[in-house]
C-alpha cells in the first residue's frame, strides 16, 4: 500500500490537525492529545477548540456549537477517514478575504493591480511534509512535500544541508503577522514591503517554503552568502523550484532569497 503522509484538514475558519504532531501547550493539554485522534482548532488565534476520536468529539469551550465555522469543520470530521485516499487539494472559499481586508484599510483588486500580486486561495487539504527548523509541523501540497523532500535529499547528497523556516500560512496567520507589526507601531507602508496582505501570500498556497541552513538566522539577506543559496541557485529549478523575489522585483516586496516557490511542471529534469 502506498504511504500516505497525516493531513492538515482545512476549513475557512477551523482547522483539523492530528493530535499526535501537535505540541502541547500544558499537561491538561498533553492529556487531551494523548488519547485524541484530531483536534480542532481555531485559525484566528490557534485556540484549541475540541479534541476528536473514535468515540465522538469533546468541545474545549463553551457553547462549541456556536464557534463560527464549527459546522463546516465537523463536515470534515464526518467524512473520514480520508487516511484511505488521497487528499483533496481544491480551494476554499474566498468570501472572508475582503472582511480580512478592511480590517487592514486594503482594497483587494486596488491592491492586485498596484502590486500585480495574486490572490492565493487556501487548499482544502494539505500534507505533513515533516517539521520546520523549530520542530513545528510543515504543511505542503502534495506536490511541494514530494519536491521539497527530493530537493532536501539531493542537496545533502552534496554536502548541502537545507531546512524549512515556514511553509503553509492561513489568511489568519498572516492577518495576525500584521496586527503584531501594528502593535509595534509600524505603519501599513512599511509592513508591507516585507509582507504580502492577507490572501496575497504564496504561503497560504501551500507550495511556498522559507529555506535556511543551519547555524544561519532566518529570512535574512545574508542567506545569499551560504552554500546553501549557491546550491538553490544552481539546482532548485530542477526539482520545480524558483525564487519568487529577487532585487528589484515588480512586486515592491524586498529581496527573500530564502523564499522559494513550488510550480509543477512537465519538463523539470529531477535528480533522483
Amino acid at each position: 500500500m502506498r504511504f500516505l503522509p497525516p493531513l492538515l484538514l482545512n476549513t475557512e475558519s477551523i482547522e483539523l490537525l492530528p493530535a499526535r504532531l501537535l505540541r502541547a501547550r500544558s499537561n491538561a493539554d498533553a492529556r487531551l492529545l494523548a488519547h485524541a485522534d484530531w483536534l480542532l482548532r481555531r485559525k484566528r488565534d490557534g485556540r484549541y477548540l475540541a479534541v476528536a476520536d473514535a468515540h465522538g468529539l469533546r468541545g474545549l469551550l463553551p457553547r462549541l456549537m456556536h464557534e463560527p465555522g464549527i459546522e463546516a469543520a465537523l463536515d470534515r470530521l464526518d467524512a473520514l477517514p480520508l487516511r484511505a485516499q488521497p487528499g483533496d487539494e481544491s480551494p476554499l472559499p474566498l468570501s472572508a478575504l475582503q472582511p480580512r481586508l478592511k480590517r487592514l484599510g486594503l482594497d483587494a483588486e486596488r491592491y492586485a493591480g498596484d502590486t500585480g500580486l495574486a490572490i492565493e486561495a487556501e487548499p482544502a487539504t494539505l500534507t505533513h511534509a515533516g517539521c520546520d527548523r523549530y520542530r513545528r509541523p510543515l504543511w505542503l501540497s502534495a506536490g511541494a512535500r514530494r519536491a521539497w523532500h527530493a530537493l532536501r535529499t539531493a542537496a545533502a547528497r552534496d554536502g548541502t544541508t537545507l531546512d524549512a523556516i515556514s511553509g503553509y500560512r492561513s489568511h489568519d496567520y498572516q492577518l495576525g503577522i500584521f496586527e503584531r507589526k501594528f502593535a509595534r507601531g509600524q505603519t501599513l507602508t512599511q509592513i508591507l514591503t516585507v509582507n504580502a496582505a492577507p490572501g496575497f501570500s504564496e504561503h497560504h498556497s501551500g507550495n511556498a517554503l522559507d529555506v535556511g541552513t543551519p547555524g544561519e538566522p532566518p529570512a535574512e539577506e545574508s542567506f545569499e552568502r551560504t552554500a546553501a543559496f549557491a546550491w538553490l541557485t544552481r539546482h532548485a529549478a530542477e526539482f520545480g523550484f524558483s525564487m519568487s523575489y529577487p532585487r528589484d522585483n515588480p512586486h515592491g516586496i524586498v529581496y527573500e532569497p530564502w523564499h522559494w516557490r513550488f510550480a509543477a511542471t512537465t519538463d523539470k529534469v529531477r535528480r533522483t
